[in-house]
């Protein structure tokens, strides 16, 4: 019995976990005026010798927009592969 309840408690919790992010995503494909200011902090960034990928980035990503820092470089990921490819 107590298996089923952690398996119940698991496929919840990843559940939860992927509205979280489809939510997070689709703020971002709403809102293509939230996807261009990603991509102008990330070029400002690559500008500066910074990577849109690296740490500090995905931290300052997250504290501004109140985001783990997991969700914080789901978003980036996807931002850049759609929206400025260019971005490195």
């Amino acid at each position: 019995m107590k298996y089923l309840i952690a398996l119940l408690l698991a496929i919840t919790a990843n559940q939860n976990a992927s509205f979280a992010q489809s939510s997070l995503l689709e703020s971002v494909k709403s809102n293509p005026e939230e996807a261009i200011a990603l991509c102008r902090e990330f070029k400002a960034l690559n500008k500066k010798g910074i990577s849109a990928s690296s740490n500090i980035a995905i931290s300052d990503i997250a504290r501004k927009r109140n985001l783990s820092e997991v969700d914080a470089e789901i978003l980036s990921t996807y931002v850049i592969g759609l929206n400025c490819p260019d971005v490195r």
